[in-house]
């Protein structure tokens, strides 16, 4: 078992809770709780929720801030991928304290772990795009 660290935790379950809120609807807040509740493993509760509930209150930007980068229209990626990619999108766009490359790595680490085989390329090309523009100058600063 590869060492997780409580924050890659929340990551994971924010992507199966967007994916459940994805497929299926449901509420919100209920959804919140069922994952929240989840005894497999520590996460970092207020870390979760903030991603979860902002990603969803912020869909329709992070839908036009991801449909450029990525060749095909949004509804033809898979769900794991779409929810990937809102975590990845998001975090670039308000964790500016997360650093970049971690940022792509922790969602491309998600994409290998539920997505179909291959999915994290596409994440990572995507990703890398948007990390481009909404992180420009820490990118300038790194090289």
């Amino acid at each position: 078992m590869t060492f997780t660290t409580p924050k890659h935790r929340s990551r994971e379950r924010v992507v199966q809770a967007l994916y459940q809120y994805i497929v299926s609807g449901g509420e919100v807040l209920k959804i919140e709780q069922q994952f929240l509740n989840q005894k497999s493993g520590k996460i970092s509760k207020a870390f979760f929720s903030n991603l979860f509930i902002n990603i969803l209150k912020n869909r329709t930007e992070l839908d036009a801030l991801i449909a450029p980068t990525i060749s095909r229209e949004a509804n033809e990626l898979g769900t794991v991928e779409q929810a990937v990619l809102y975590l990845g999108a998001y975090e670039l766009q308000n964790s500016i304290e997360v650093p970049y490359k971690v940022v792509i790595n922790e969602a491309l680490e998600v994409a290998k772990l539920y997505g179909a085989e291959g999915a994290f390329k596409l994440v990572n090309a995507s990703l890398d795009k948007l990390a481009q523009s909404l992180r420009k100058i820490e990118i300038e600063a790194s090289k």
